[in-house]
């Protein structure tokens, strides 16, 4: 905010002027497609690396999930069982979390910023790891990010979050999904798309340029806050040109049919699958190269398990099973079907062939949650498991369950491997070296 004080020489600058200049700041729309500060035109490397970044905001049973001893030697646990034929291809790390960010619930927003203290007043989130990685990996794709969810409470969960800490909406449509990545438009249609742009360019002149002529009048401070806010017009302009250029574009063409959205709550899995399916066929057209994806356990209520059988209860209250057995039981088969789902990315991603390797050499999946028990509402040591990229995998990292390691500094670690030189994301404290 723009501090109202008097200029060096001259009355006063009116206060309505200041705040029109702001009132324009806070207007300015999320454009649809944002590409990264990096300049560059648009172009396509199917080598290039990505992504897939998924969290239930309920976790699993950590007993199914942590394997009790450490190293490559170490001994699946029953979960882990199920990804066996991919062992020398994930890591899977216990002593990990946010140290400052507790809560229970409220750290959902949370996983993929690190921000401190969410239950505090005046809270404001943090960029997520896929918007700060958006940020710097340059106009390469038509979409700089995809932020997906399932049965998500679109108004108040997201993973994906601005540098300012602003919430991005949720896309939980597969088959409105699947027409932005693949569905052209008409020629009339994509005519129109690209006269919307160029009025937003137009806005943009007319806010730079106004923007501008406020320079001279105001103090050193000010002046500084407002060669970032014009900083940030120029950025938004050049976003704006590489968009037209992608409009323009031919979309991919994808061999399958549109999807058809499952409307049932609680076939959840199913919902799942056609998301995450989608998701990596995003990632194979080169369509992006950041995806996110929540699965709003919290917002679910009573779901299929199988064929034939549906909880007793919503996921929530399931989620507090007070070691009730009949509560675990269900919580089982739940924790089993995300395994089953995480193992067919992993087998899809590793049998499709891009450039030279396969698309999971090329891809870092992260699965994990905001909660390590969401039984005890407790946030430390969270469930995360990373496959694919090219890391150095098949070994448990077992940090101090009592004083845990930032998690910050895993999601520090794959900046670096997706090429973006940074010292720090959120509260990270430096890098895991293993994994190189």
């Amino acid at each position: 905010m723009l501090e109202c004080v008097a200029p060096r020489h001259g009355p006063p600058l009116p206060r309505r002027t200041l705040l029109r200049a702001a009132g324009v700041a806070i207007a300015l729309p999320w454009l649809e497609t944002v590409h990264g500060l990096a300049g560059g035109t648009p172009t396509e490397d199917p080598t290039a690396r990505r992504m897939l970044l998924i969290s239930n905001n309920l976790g699993v049973l950590p007993t199914g999930f942590f394997p009790t001893d450490n190293g490559p030697t170490y001994t699946p646990s029953p979960y882990l069982e199920h990804l066996t034929e991919f062992r020398e291809q994930f890591s899977v790390f216990s002593g990990l979390s946010h140290l400052s960010c507790a809560g229970g619930h409220s750290t959902e927003n949370c996983f993929l910023t690190g921000a401190k203290h969410p239950t505090s007043s005046g809270f404001r989130n943090t960029i997520s790891l896929d918007q700060y990685a958006a940020l710097y990996l340059g106009p390469f794709t038509r979409f700089s990010n995809l932020n997906l969810g399932i049965n998500i409470d679109k108004a108040n969960r997201s993973l994906s979050w601005t540098p300012d800490g602003t919430l991005l909406p949720v896309e939980d449509s597969p088959a409105r999904l699947f027409r932005k990545l693949f569905v052209q438009g008409s020629r009339k249609h994509v005519a129109a798309q690209l006269t919307r742009l160029a009025r937003r360019g137009s806005i943009l002149d007319t806010i730079g340029a106004s923007a501008r002529n406020l320079h001279g009048a105001l103090s050193r401070a000010d002046r500084r806050r407002l060669d970032q806010y014009l900083s940030s017009i120029r950025q938004l302009e050049d976003r704006l040109h590489q968009s037209e250029a992608w409009r323009q574009r031919p979309k991919p063409s994808p061999q399958q049919p549109e999807p058809k959205d499952i409307s049932e709550a609680a076939r959840l899995f199913e919902k799942t699958r056609q998301m995450l399916d989608l998701a990596v066929l995003a990632l194979q057209t080169d369509s992006t190269r950041i995806v996110t994806l929540m699965i709003d356990a919290f917002a679910t209520p009573a779901f299929d398990l199988g064929a034939d059988e549906r909880t007793t209860m919503g996921y929530h209250s399931l989620s507090h099973h007070g070691l009730r057995e009949d509560y675990l039981s269900q919580l089982k088969k739940a924790d089993m079907r995300q395994m089953a789902l995480l193992r067919g990315v992993l087998k899809t991603c590793a049998t499709t062939t891009i450039g030279n390797g396969s698309l999971l050499d090329a891809t870092m999946i992260l699965y994990g949650s905001n909660m390590g028990d969401a039984n005890t509402h407790d946030n430390s040591n969270l469930p995360i498991l990373l496959a694919g990229g090219g890391l150095r995998h098949g070994s448990h990292h077992g940090f101090d369950s009592q004083q845990n390691t930032p998690l910050c500094n895993l999601y520090l670690t794959m900046l670096h491997h997706m090429g973006i030189a940074t010292d720090r994301f959120g509260p990270s404290t430096g890098t895991l070296a293993s994994l190189h």
